[in-house]
């Protein structure tokens, strides 16, 4: 029993998601008391009527008391989180006890970045992200919802079983060897032949990465390209993974039929098969989207009724086609969130990605646009906190941007019906904030100011958001140059599919680990300063084992570190960096401190306590941990620091003063050079 819906304050449905027994609960409510004669109402309609009190007793209470509830739970132990964004009302709901209310407010704010990575600024305009969360066209909002959907689908899969989704930081594969020849190969060959290629349509190569399910097998970005944020990595493998879902089960060989693969000790080694023919590369696998079953109907009745369901099922979009992303850039002129690239996601083989990010050649836009918004905002922050004044002075941001916006509206010109609306209001704000005799600066000028922001936001929609590779919008990498990509580097990693597939099911083992640690169960160590996580594998199907087996075991064992995971950040909510508790036979540690870049241990200090209903900690939804070390780095001043997390699993008969001795002594073994993965 699970929903998350999205909706404005009118009660207006914008993106809705409910699983299986949700949905089936719902028809059967709504269906059942339908009047005679007439069929069943439609499953929007259906979800929409069962909402509508509570988003019009939130947005009530808005309005009235200025505050509103976050959460509540009803009689039958339905679980309902509720977190107001400007004007879009988010409703996350649990029936089956399987989620809580942290983990329902993640899932909110989740949702919230997934939008901000395919839509860029215009969320910062409730308006305008109505209109594109809910467009016109049925055919259009069904293939932006199932979108979407599916991405949400995606996170909450990978959340439940993937321990780098657990922890919110990406983990690589550790192969130094293999890892950087990759990295030289997508400097040295790839990248530059892409950018130097004149089918590229002025579009440049900033980033390529190689993932192995959701593993990091090599990264590259180019000299004049900004650092990619752990967030907006994440939100790409999840994009990735949506577009080219993995199967463990199925993906590569059995990781029992491929002897020491894990990298982690001196007895692994590997030596590859040999390379195909050109017959057999020719007719390599290529991975294929997953086909819609087949199915056959005698009943010519129930085969017009499947003939009908068809009519609205939506294509796969071009695998060609890029998709237009908005992440952060980093410059030395300051920090640009939502800037717009176009993310080439390239399958190899099942299981293997190749995924380039391109600098459009338009990108100068949404620069200008960022800092005319990020003025006009602080300009209506201060007129709202009452700091007014009837003439401008130097030094307010309106004032500073003046003529930059001046020569922006005369560059955008005449022709477009977005560039004249921008025009008018400019002059009409300019009129009643820099003339004499009128308003100035007061907090008449605010509604202007909301309406200068909307219609930024509507230049940075008609430059940004059509569909890249449309014939409004032609810059996109050619076909042909993306198989040849594709080619390039099928031909450099044939030989290591096999291991590559295995690798990502076993990257590390506990074997290495269990003479120097005795009792140690599993680990997982962090370093959120650049968004690293190492773990060992948990493998739990049927078909992989570990040292923890496939059965019951390993299930439970899996449980504790979810559940460890989530104790330890409502701890650290509250302000705590160290953590043990006792549970049963086991016992769990958990540290959070900082080094300098020498890797000297920090004086620990006091953390910031922060309220039950804020944002969730991680990386991926709110970068909690980059605020941390803001917030940390105040008393370091000119000293570059560094953040850690551990977590460890002991059986509980291990003397305590043993556990910790065992956390010092693998805090420091784990980031040593031979076991780091390549950066």
């Amino acid at each position: 029993m699970k929903c998350l819906l999205i909706a404005s304050e009118s009660a207006e449905l914008l993106f809705h998601w409910t699983d299986h027994e949700f949905q089936h609960t719902l028809q059967e409510k709504y269906g059942a008391s339908q009047e005679e004669g007439l069929g069943p109402p439609s499953f929007e309609d259906s979800i929409s009527t069962l909402f509508a009190p509570i988003i019009i007793s939130c947005s009530t209470m808005v309005d009235r008391l200025e505050d509103s509830y976050t959460s509540f739970t009803t009689e039958n132990n339905h679980i309902y989180v509720l977190q107001q964004f400007d004007e879009c009302l988010y409703i996350a709901v649990n029936g089956d006890g399987d989620e809580g209310e942290d983990e329902l407010r993640r899932k909110i704010y989740v949702m919230k970045k997934m939008l901000e990575v395919l839509f860029g600024m215009v969320t910062l305009s409730s308006h305008l992200l109505r209109k594109e969360l809910r467009p016109q066209d049925r055919v259009q909002r069904t293939r932006l919802w199932k979108h979407l959907q599916a991405l949400l689908e995606t996170y909450s899969h990978l959340q439940e079983n993937d321990q780098s989704f657990l922890v919110e930081a990406v983990e690589r594969l550790i192969h130094p060897t293999l890892c950087e020849q990759c990295i030289e190969f997508l400097e040295r060959r790839l990248v530059q032949y892409l950018n130097n290629s004149a089918e590229r349509a002025g579009e440049e190569v900033l980033h390529a990465f190689i993932l192995v399910h959701t593993k990091l097998l090599a990264f590259y970005s180019s000299r004049n390209a900004s650092l990619l944020t752990t967030s907006d990595l994440l939100a790409l493998i999840i994009m990735a993974q949506s577009m080219y879902p993995s199967n463990i089960e199925q993906d590569g060989p059995d990781p029992e039929d491929t002897e020491s693969t894990s990298g982690s000790g001196p007895e692994s080694f590997y030596t590859p098969e040999p390379s195909p023919t050109d017959t057999d590369s020719r007719s390599s696998d290529k991975p294929v989207r997953r086909s819609t079953p087949v199915f056959e109907f005698v009943d010519p009745d129930i085969q017009v009724a499947e003939d009908s369901l068809q009519t609205l099922e939506v294509l796969p979009p071009d695998p060609s086609t890029p998709q237009r992303v908005f992440l952060e850039v980093s410059l030395k002129e300051g920090l640009y969130p939502m800037m717009p690239h176009s993310m080439y996601c390239l399958p190899l083989w099942p299981g293997i990605t190749l995924v380039l990010l391109t600098k459009i050649p338009t990108s100068a836009v949404a620069m200008s646009v960022y800092k005319f918004l990020e003025a006009f905002a602080k300009l209506e922050k201060r007129l709202n906190e009452g700091q007014e004044g009837s003439t401008p002075t130097r030094g307010q941001p309106v004032h500073d941007i003046r003529h930059r916006l001046d020569k922006f509206v005369k560059a955008l010109g005449p022709s477009e019906i977005q560039s004249v609306q921008l025009q008018n209001v400019w002059t009409e704000f300019k009129n009643r904030a820099f003339t004499r005799g009128k308003t100035g600066f007061n907090k008449d000028l605010i509604p202007w100011c909301k309406n200068m922001k909307t219609q930024l936001c509507r230049i940075y929609k008609q430059c940004f958001l059509i569909d890249p590779g449309s014939a409004d919008s032609p810059q996109r990498l050619s076909p042909s140059l993306q198989e040849q990509a594709q080619s390039m580097l099928q031909e450099k990693l044939m030989d290591w599919k096999d291991f590559l597939l295995v690798k990502s099911k076993r990257n590390i083992t506990m074997v290495s680990y269990l003479d120097d640690f005795p009792g140690l169960i599993h680990f997982i160590c962090v370093d959120r300063s650049n968004g690293q996580v190492i773990a060992p594998s948990l493998n739990v199907t049927e078909r992989t084992t570990s040292e923890l087996g496939n059965g019951p075991v390993a299930q439970f064992i899996k449980s504790k570190v979810w559940k460890l995971v989530s104790t330890t950040r409502s701890y650290l909510q509250k302000g705590y960096s160290t953590v043990t508790l006792r549970d049963g036979d086991f016992y769990f540690c958990y540290f959070l401190w900082f080094e300098n870049e020498t890797g000297f241990k920090l004086e620990a200090g006091d953390i910031p306590i922060l309220p039950d209903d804020s944002a969730p900690i991680g990386m991926l939804a709110w970068d909690y941990y980059r605020k941390l070390l803001r917030y940390y780095s105040k008393n370091h001043q000119g000293e570059v620091v560094n953040c850690y997390e551990l977590l460890t699993i002991h059986l509980g008969v291990i003397p305590t003063e043993i556990i910790l001795q065992h956390c010092r002594q693998l805090a420091s073994k784990l980031w040593e050079p031979s076991r780091n993965p390549l950066l």
